[in-house]
């Protein structure tokens, strides 16, 4: 812990970076912190209760300008950095990536390819009451399922934490808010939010790295995180995706072949 605020501090100090992004002790679990200053620097923390998926500032206009910036990230962090580098979305030249090995070591990455390399040996794992649900659902027929889901996604009131929470629900429009076509009704109801949920797991097929912030942020519980992730686990024989490991061939719907098969069709 010391080490990393006195190397935060210090990167502030001496104007390496202009910012460092991290975590801090919040009211009830951590939070994240926006270290402008290296006083700042004297509030950061990590451990394990640090779940929020500080990947998802980074394509923050307003947080990343012309100056580099540092975060401090946790694995599903590493994760989001290496999709988003495949997407084009970030300058490795402006990016200061810092990590604290599991021995309590800090590490500083020299760029986006030692990132790949260390990650590789960290397997995605689901937490025990998720593994029970997925295998619940494999155990379902189609019928059940849709059942299960529509059951599951008509307590949503469209608060679209998930999205914000997500690292790679970057459009500076999305879908909801086009309204010329009204692609999706914007009121809560069963069919528009199963739309919703639908529509954005689609849009994650390929590119989910399995952090989970969208379950983590949804105020009334609901499993959405095992939308993407199941898609992923069952997209993987096909396209060759690897859950928890960006790809770097395009995700499921930026790709197509004429000679694509259409086996999924039942």
């Amino acid at each position: 812990m010391d080490k990393l605020r006195e190397r935060a501090a210090a990167l502030l100090a001496d104007g390496t970076v202009a910012l460092v992004i991290g975590y801090e002790e919040g009211t009830n679990k951590p939070r994240p912190l926006f270290c402008h200053t290296a006083e700042d620097a004297g509030k950061l923390i990590y451990d394990s209760r640090c779940i929020n998926n500080l990947a998802v500032y980074l394509t923050k206009k307003e947080l990343m300008g012309t100056e580099k910036v540092a975060i401090t990230a946790t694995i599903p962090v590493l994760r989001s950095i290496l999709q988003l580098s495949v997407e084009n979305q970030l300058n490795e030249e402006k990016i200061l990536v810092i990590t604290v090995t599991e021995q309590g070591e800090l590490k500083e990455f020299a760029g986006f390819a030692e990132i790949e390399s260390y990650i590789a040996d960290f397997q995605l794992k689901l937490s025990g009451k998720e593994q029970e649900i997925i295998e619940k659902l494999e155990g379902m027929t189609r019928e059940e399922r849709f059942e299960f889901w529509m059951k599951e996604l008509s307590h949503c009131f469209k608060c679209y934490a998930c999205r914000a929470a997500c690292p790679l629900c970057y459009c500076t429009k999305c879908i909801v808010e086009e309204n010329r076509p009204q692609w999706i009704n914007p009121w809560a109801a069963p069919l528009a939010n199963i739309e919703w949920h639908i529509n954005r797991a689609m849009h994650m097929a390929g590119r989910c790295i399995g952090c989970g912030a969208c379950g983590d942020a949804c105020p009334l519980g609901i499993p959405i995180q095992l939308l993407t992730r199941k898609m992923m686990e069952d997209l993987g024989p096909e396209f060759g995706f690897v859950p928890g490991q960006p790809s770097k061939n395009g995700n499921a719907l930026s790709t197509w072949k004429a000679d694509d098969k259409e086996n999924f069709i039942r």
